[in-house]
């Protein structure tokens, strides 16, 4: 009978699952930001860079709800993947993740699928990653104040990352509830602060990690030189960032394709962008020094990628081992 052509064709064996403690547990953050500084770079790069990968999909839910589907492939790390990513703003009143995501690992010779990882653990900390990994290449070495604007998992991810590469001496932390802020503030050893203006002045790096749809911080509170690294607001239609800040700072984004079609920041502003990421860290595109810079990070597909590959290598290796 037919179906058992059908099924000869098919496959009984599933993919291995990893758990978000396993890919906490494999995923090391040192490793991580160097892997990426060399994704971004590749990705910028072009053809000859070898990264493949098209500007994430999204089928709109409801007005703050979407499915993202984010495929990759890197030849110079063989890695190819693809993350199924949900966001749902109306889950924080229900006291779960606004931000829930798979990872399947496929192997690059057969297509075959060989993992399914957790994607909260690996969204949380590549997108922290990319953060430092511009925080590392921008940052001056006096700088001391580092301020986070939102108090959720990216918050914490990213004071875990960017502590990686530059130590500050004052760590200043906002959220909208105070209750939560003063919690969050206490994990990663900081301040909590009761208003964005005052978290933000002075401050010599600026994280913002928040669900707003409408610009939140103001240009007139942020120093001359300071790094603004914007994660919120994935969508065309949402931002963080007052227009002052967005025209008075030079704009560079992961991705101008993506940028041009999801950052709300850049496309409501009209702001133009300078560069790319990978052009900055390459040294093909040269930031004037003294200038107050907006990273505008969307998340790509190929930091999943190169993350997952990361987590399941480790994984291979301490199986052979045992």
């Amino acid at each position: 009978m037919s179906i058992n052509y059908i099924m000869k064709h098919s496959s009984e064996t599933a993919p291995e699952y990893l758990g978000a403690s396993t890919v906490y547990r494999l995923l090391d953050m040192s490793k991580l930001i160097n892997a990426l500084d060399k994704a971004l770079r590749d990705f910028s790069a072009g053809p000859s860079g070898g990264v493949v990968m098209p500007v994430r999909s999204t089928v709109v839910v409801g007005p703050s709800s979407f499915l993202g589907v984010m495929p990759g492939y890197s030849r110079s790390d063989n890695a190819l993947a693809v993350k199924l990513v949900t966001f749902f703003q109306g889950n924080t009143e229900k006291n779960i993740p606004t931000h829930n995501a798979v990872v399947v690992l496929h192997d690059p010779d057969t297509g075959i699928a060989k993992a399914i990882l957790d994607g909260g653990v690996i969204t949380a900390f590549r997108t922290a990653a990319t953060s430092a990994v511009m925080v590392r290449k921008l940052v001056p070495r006096n700088s001391s104040v580092l301020a986070i604007i939102g108090c959720g998992v990216q918050a914490r991810s990213h004071a875990i990352a960017i502590r990686n590469v530059h130590q500050f001496g004052e760590v200043r932390v906002f959220s909208n509830s105070a209750e939560r802020g003063k919690t969050c503030a206490e994990d990663v050893n900081g301040m909590y602060y009761g208003s964005i203006q005052n978290a933000v002045q002075g401050a010599d790096v600026i994280v913002t990690v928040t669900n707003s749809t409408t610009p939140i911080v103001k240009g007139e509170w942020v120093k001359r030189g300071a790094i603004v690294t914007a994660v919120g607001a994935p969508r065309p239609d949402f931002r963080e960032l007052d227009d002052v800040l967005m025209k008075n700072s030079v704009v560079v984004v992961d991705s101008r394709e993506a940028a041009a079609k999801e950052a709300g920041d850049v496309i409501l502003s009209g702001a133009e962008v300078f560069a790319e990421a990978g052009e900055v860290l390459s040294g093909t595109k040269v930031i004037p020094a003294g200038s107050t810079v907006v990273f505008k990070s969307l998340g790509l597909a190929i930091e999943d990628v190169i993350a997952a590959k990361l987590v399941y290598d480790k994984h291979l290796a301490e199986q052979s081992s045992s």
